[in-house]
């Protein structure tokens, strides 16, 4: 699969980006577990055109990191020509835009999802975009705003038409948030629709290797993105990219692997961010990271209640006296 001129391989896996979640720490530990494309947290294209700190922050990247893409949204025309500039001088591989954050914060201002129901606005924005820099263009979006209103097979075709070289698409509606089970019957029909040629990225529910692979097999799209289900699981994509080539399944992580990489983990934000965040933000990380061990609710909430970097190391001390096999 190509992106561009960006070579990712066959049945490529993609980390989803995540607002507060997929910051520089994370993609560090996810990278060498398989991840073949990661993006920035979404960035809000008002936010970098004013040149909010926050906004500038979410720009930086190792080189370690690629292939990159920095994932922008907006519902201003030129806002997000500005964005997109700015972004493009920060040197990723690729821009994507973001058509599918479902959260009031967002589509209350008319960006992310909320384009679904505006889809000349969302054409006119990508065409501009496409023509402001010179890196690939690509998109990430929903099925459509509700149950009735679901254009994504006719929607990916005009992207494809004003110059998007990939889309991501993820198996539920704005209206449905998070809540059910995500549906790619839309995903498949994208994908094999004949006048198609992007590569059609699949996302949502891809919480194993077995979910991951049945996928691939049942729709045949062209690479995986992976969200929820990394969090505190940067294995998966080991076990996902196993599975597809191997027809094994791997076993899971010992509670040595798991600590190593949560230390890592911690280490890494404390090198972005200092401590004090760095311990605040892991704690959405903590629980599926020592997920399906028994009694493991007091250790858990031993590392979410820590108040130093020390902290954490007794409870590793403890995770690892109690769970370890001889």
């Amino acid at each position: 699969m190509k992106i561009g001129n960006i070579e990712l391989g066959d049945k490529p896996l993609f980390l989803a980006p995540m607002e507060d979640i997929t910051d520089p720490s994370f993609r560090a530990i996810c990278k060498p577990f398989g991840v073949d494309m990661m993006y920035t947290e979404f960035i809000s294209s008002e936010g970098l055109i004013r040149d909010a700190k926050k906004s500038r922050n979410k720009l930086l990247f190792e080189e370690s990191e690629r292939p990159i893409g920095i994932q922008i949204f907006g519902h201003q025309v030129d806002s997000m020509v500005e964005a997109a500039k700015v972004s493009a001088e920060a040197g990723p591989d690729l821009i994507d835009i973001n058509f599918g954050c479902p959260v009031r914060k967002v589509t209350g201002k008319g960006a992310g999802a909320a384009l679904l129901r505006d889809i000349p606005r969302m054409l006119e924005i990508t065409q501009a975009v496409v023509k402001a820099v010179n890196i690939p263009v690509t998109i990430k979006t929903r099925l459509g705003w509700d149950v009735d209103n679901q254009p994504i097979v006719q929607l990916a075709e005009q992207l494809q038409d004003i110059g998007v070289q990939a889309i991501s698409i993820h198996g539920r509606t704005r209206n449905q948030l998070y809540k059910g089970v995500s549906d790619w019957t839309l995903i498949g029909e994208t994908k094999n629709n004949p006048r198609l040629k992007i590569p059609v990225i699949g996302n949502g529910d891809i919480n194993s290797a077995s979910v991951a692979l049945a996928m691939i097999n049942k729709y045949g799209v062209d690479g995986l993105m992976v969200g929820r289900g990394a969090i505190g699981n940067p294995w998966i994509f080991r076990e996902i990219h196993h599975l597809i080539s191997t027809g094994e399944e791997l076993d899971p992580p010992s509670i040595e692997e798991r600590v190593a990489v949560c230390r890592n983990h911690i280490q890494q934000s404390i090198r972005w961010k200092g401590e004090a965040v760095s311990l605040r933000e892991m704690r959405k990380h903590f629980s599926n990271y020592f997920k399906g061990y028994k009694n493991i609710k007091p250790h858990r909430m031993r590392l979410v209640t820590a108040k130093s970097f020390e902290d954490i190391e007794q409870v590793f001390t403890d995770l690892l006296q109690e769970y370890s096999v001889e």
